[in-house]
Protein backbone atom coordinates (compact mmCIF):
# COMPACT_ATOMS: atom_id res chain seq x y z
CA UNK A 1 0.00 0.00 0.00
CA UNK A 2 1.11 3.51 -0.86
CA UNK A 3 2.11 6.11 1.83
CA UNK A 4 -0.33 8.56 2.73
CA UNK A 5 -0.68 12.20 1.73
CA UNK A 6 -0.18 14.81 4.66
CA UNK A 7 -0.88 18.25 5.24
CA UNK A 8 1.53 20.69 2.77
CA UNK A 9 1.03 24.15 5.21
CA UNK A 10 3.94 25.44 3.60
CA UNK A 11 1.50 26.64 0.58
CA UNK A 12 -1.13 27.19 3.07
CA UNK A 13 -3.40 24.34 1.66
CA UNK A 14 -4.64 21.50 3.70
CA UNK A 15 -4.60 18.62 1.67
CA UNK A 16 -6.91 15.52 2.52
CA UNK A 17 -5.61 12.06 3.97
CA UNK A 18 -6.24 9.95 1.01
CA UNK A 19 -4.54 6.34 -0.15
CA UNK A 20 -2.86 6.54 -3.60
CA UNK A 21 -5.06 6.14 -6.51
CA UNK A 22 -5.32 2.23 -8.39
CA UNK A 23 -3.61 1.97 -11.95
CA UNK A 24 -5.50 2.58 -14.86
CA UNK A 25 -5.92 4.42 -18.14
CA UNK A 26 -8.91 6.65 -18.46
CA UNK A 27 -10.36 9.96 -20.30
CA UNK A 28 -7.85 12.72 -18.72
CA UNK A 29 -10.81 15.68 -18.41
CA UNK A 30 -13.76 17.35 -19.67
CA UNK A 31 -13.45 20.75 -21.72
CA UNK A 32 -16.57 22.27 -20.12
CA UNK A 33 -14.62 22.86 -16.92
CA UNK A 34 -16.10 26.09 -15.60
CA UNK A 35 -12.97 27.39 -13.93
CA UNK A 36 -10.51 28.24 -17.13
CA UNK A 37 -7.20 27.47 -14.56
CA UNK A 38 -8.47 23.73 -14.56
CA UNK A 39 -9.75 23.61 -18.05
CA UNK A 40 -7.30 21.42 -20.29
CA UNK A 41 -5.56 24.48 -21.96
CA UNK A 42 -4.47 25.55 -18.72
CA UNK A 43 -3.22 22.75 -17.53
CA UNK A 44 -1.32 21.81 -21.24
CA UNK A 45 -0.20 25.40 -21.67
CA UNK A 46 0.43 26.78 -17.98
CA UNK A 47 3.44 29.36 -19.11
CA UNK A 48 4.75 29.13 -15.49
CA UNK A 49 5.18 25.73 -15.75
CA UNK A 50 8.00 23.82 -16.56
CA UNK A 51 8.17 22.49 -19.86
CA UNK A 52 10.61 19.91 -21.47
CA UNK A 53 11.18 17.86 -25.19
CA UNK A 54 10.11 19.00 -27.96
CA UNK A 55 8.04 22.35 -27.26
CA UNK A 56 6.31 21.92 -30.60
CA UNK A 57 5.83 18.19 -30.40
CA UNK A 58 2.45 16.40 -31.54
CA UNK A 59 1.48 15.21 -27.89
CA UNK A 60 1.64 16.51 -24.72
CA UNK A 61 2.78 14.10 -21.71
CA UNK A 62 2.00 15.72 -18.18
CA UNK A 63 3.40 14.49 -15.30
CA UNK A 64 2.06 14.98 -11.77
CA UNK A 65 5.14 13.87 -9.16
CA UNK A 66 6.02 14.50 -5.29
CA UNK A 67 10.26 14.91 -4.69
CA UNK A 68 9.34 12.03 -1.92
CA UNK A 69 7.55 9.79 -4.38
CA UNK A 70 9.27 6.26 -4.64
CA UNK A 71 7.41 5.28 -7.66
CA UNK A 72 7.75 8.81 -9.20
CA UNK A 73 11.87 8.33 -9.06
CA UNK A 74 11.07 4.66 -10.25
CA UNK A 75 9.36 5.86 -13.24
CA UNK A 76 11.32 8.59 -13.83
CA UNK A 77 14.37 7.69 -16.01
CA UNK A 78 11.73 5.71 -18.35
CA UNK A 79 9.98 8.59 -18.80
CA UNK A 80 13.41 10.95 -19.80
CA UNK A 81 14.26 8.33 -21.90
CA UNK A 82 10.70 7.99 -24.26
CA UNK A 83 10.90 11.67 -24.28
CA UNK A 84 14.31 12.21 -25.89
CA UNK A 85 14.27 8.83 -28.21
CA UNK A 86 10.52 9.57 -29.06
CA UNK A 87 11.70 13.39 -30.55
CA UNK A 88 8.08 14.74 -30.87
CA UNK A 89 6.82 14.87 -27.43
CA UNK A 90 6.36 17.96 -25.22
CA UNK A 91 6.47 16.98 -21.82
CA UNK A 92 4.61 19.58 -18.86
CA UNK A 93 6.33 19.04 -15.14
CA UNK A 94 3.89 19.77 -12.63
CA UNK A 95 5.43 19.96 -8.96
CA UNK A 96 2.59 18.43 -6.66
CA UNK A 97 3.75 18.22 -3.14
CA UNK A 98 1.23 16.30 -1.36
CA UNK A 99 3.17 13.62 0.42
CA UNK A 100 5.37 16.03 2.87
CA UNK A 101 6.21 19.06 3.94
CA UNK A 102 10.00 18.97 2.76
CA UNK A 103 8.22 17.99 -0.78
CA UNK A 104 6.73 21.89 -0.79
CA UNK A 105 10.50 22.48 0.09
CA UNK A 106 11.89 20.30 -2.86
CA UNK A 107 9.39 21.92 -5.03
CA UNK A 108 9.72 25.85 -4.31
CA UNK A 109 13.29 25.13 -4.99
CA UNK A 110 13.11 23.57 -8.24
CA UNK A 111 10.30 26.16 -9.77
CA UNK A 112 12.89 28.91 -8.45
CA UNK A 113 15.61 27.49 -10.43
CA UNK A 114 13.29 27.94 -13.53
CA UNK A 115 13.92 31.79 -12.70
CA UNK A 116 17.79 31.26 -13.42
CA UNK A 117 17.49 28.64 -16.20
CA UNK A 118 18.19 25.61 -13.55
CA UNK A 119 14.66 23.70 -13.32
CA UNK A 120 16.01 20.66 -15.01
CA UNK A 121 18.80 20.47 -13.26
CA UNK A 122 17.37 20.85 -9.75
CA UNK A 123 14.52 18.55 -10.96
CA UNK A 124 17.29 15.91 -11.84
CA UNK A 125 19.06 16.76 -8.56
CA UNK A 126 15.88 16.21 -6.03
CA UNK A 127 14.68 13.10 -7.82
CA UNK A 128 17.79 11.49 -7.40
CA UNK A 129 17.73 11.33 -4.13
CA UNK A 130 16.93 7.54 -3.25
CA UNK A 131 14.52 7.20 -0.82
CA UNK A 132 11.31 8.66 0.86
CA UNK A 133 10.39 10.83 3.55
CA UNK A 134 13.91 13.37 2.63
CA UNK A 135 14.48 16.16 4.66
CA UNK A 136 14.73 19.48 3.54
CA UNK A 137 18.36 19.83 4.73
CA UNK A 138 19.07 16.81 2.22
CA UNK A 139 17.63 18.31 -0.86
CA UNK A 140 19.27 21.74 0.05
CA UNK A 141 22.64 19.75 -0.33
CA UNK A 142 21.66 17.98 -3.73
CA UNK A 143 20.64 21.02 -4.81
CA UNK A 144 23.41 22.84 -3.85
CA UNK A 145 25.95 20.36 -5.42
CA UNK A 146 23.64 20.58 -8.61
CA UNK A 147 26.06 23.78 -9.52
CA UNK A 148 23.35 26.37 -9.36
CA UNK A 149 23.82 29.80 -8.73
CA UNK A 150 23.00 29.31 -4.84
CA UNK A 151 22.88 33.39 -3.95
CA UNK A 152 20.18 33.31 -7.24
CA UNK A 153 18.10 30.79 -5.76
CA UNK A 154 17.78 32.34 -2.68
CA UNK A 155 17.36 35.22 -4.09
CA UNK A 156 14.65 33.62 -6.89
CA UNK A 157 12.80 32.26 -3.90
CA UNK A 158 12.12 35.33 -2.01
CA UNK A 159 11.12 37.39 -5.10
CA UNK A 160 9.01 35.26 -6.83
CA UNK A 161 7.53 33.46 -3.37
CA UNK A 162 3.64 34.63 -4.85
CA UNK A 163 3.95 33.21 -7.84
CA UNK A 164 5.63 30.33 -6.99
CA UNK A 165 2.37 29.60 -4.45
CA UNK A 166 -0.07 30.78 -6.89
CA UNK A 167 1.45 27.92 -9.08
CA UNK A 168 1.82 25.06 -6.97
CA UNK A 169 -2.32 26.10 -6.06
CA UNK A 170 -3.01 25.82 -9.80
CA UNK A 171 -1.18 22.39 -9.69
CA UNK A 172 -3.77 21.87 -6.54
CA UNK A 173 -6.73 22.14 -8.49
CA UNK A 174 -6.20 20.88 -11.68
CA UNK A 175 -5.46 17.39 -10.39
CA UNK A 176 -8.43 17.58 -7.92
CA UNK A 177 -9.99 18.36 -11.26
CA UNK A 178 -8.53 15.29 -12.82
CA UNK A 179 -9.44 13.04 -9.55
CA UNK A 180 -5.95 12.67 -9.28
CA UNK A 181 -6.11 10.87 -5.85
CA UNK A 182 -1.81 10.75 -5.73
CA UNK A 183 1.80 10.37 -7.37
CA UNK A 184 2.33 9.48 -9.92
CA UNK A 185 -0.11 10.65 -12.32
CA UNK A 186 0.12 11.11 -16.53
CA UNK A 187 -1.66 12.37 -18.75
CA UNK A 188 -0.55 10.96 -22.44
CA UNK A 189 -2.75 12.93 -24.70
CA UNK A 190 -6.30 12.95 -23.65
CA UNK A 191 -5.32 9.43 -21.34
CA UNK A 192 -4.92 9.87 -17.82
CA UNK A 193 -2.29 7.23 -16.53
CA UNK A 194 -2.42 6.72 -12.53
CA UNK A 195 0.41 4.31 -11.54
CA UNK A 196 4.39 4.60 -12.42
CA UNK A 197 5.23 3.23 -16.18
CA UNK A 198 8.13 1.55 -17.71
CA UNK A 199 9.54 2.55 -20.79
CA UNK A 200 7.39 0.11 -23.11
CA UNK A 201 4.30 1.53 -20.32
CA UNK A 202 5.15 5.03 -21.62
CA UNK A 203 5.54 3.88 -25.35
CA UNK A 204 2.32 2.13 -25.45
CA UNK A 205 0.38 5.08 -23.81
CA UNK A 206 1.67 6.90 -26.48
CA UNK A 207 0.53 4.85 -29.09
CA UNK A 208 -2.93 4.67 -27.85
CA UNK A 209 -2.71 8.36 -27.45
CA UNK A 210 -1.88 9.12 -31.12
CA UNK A 211 -4.20 6.41 -32.42
CA UNK A 212 -7.15 8.14 -30.51
CA UNK A 213 -6.24 11.42 -31.65
CA UNK A 214 -6.11 10.57 -35.11
CA UNK A 215 -9.48 8.98 -34.98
Amino acid sequence: MSPKRVSALAIRLLFPLVLFGQAGLSPAWSDDAQDPDVSSAAILNDPAAPVAGNPKGDITIVTFFDYNCPFCKKAEPSLERVVKEDGHVRLVYKDWPILTKPSVYGAQLALAAKYQGKYDVVHAALMAIPGLKIPEDQMLAAVRASGVDMDRLDADLKAHADEITALLRRTLAQADSLGLQGTPAYLVGHFKVTQALTYEGFRRALAEARAQAGR
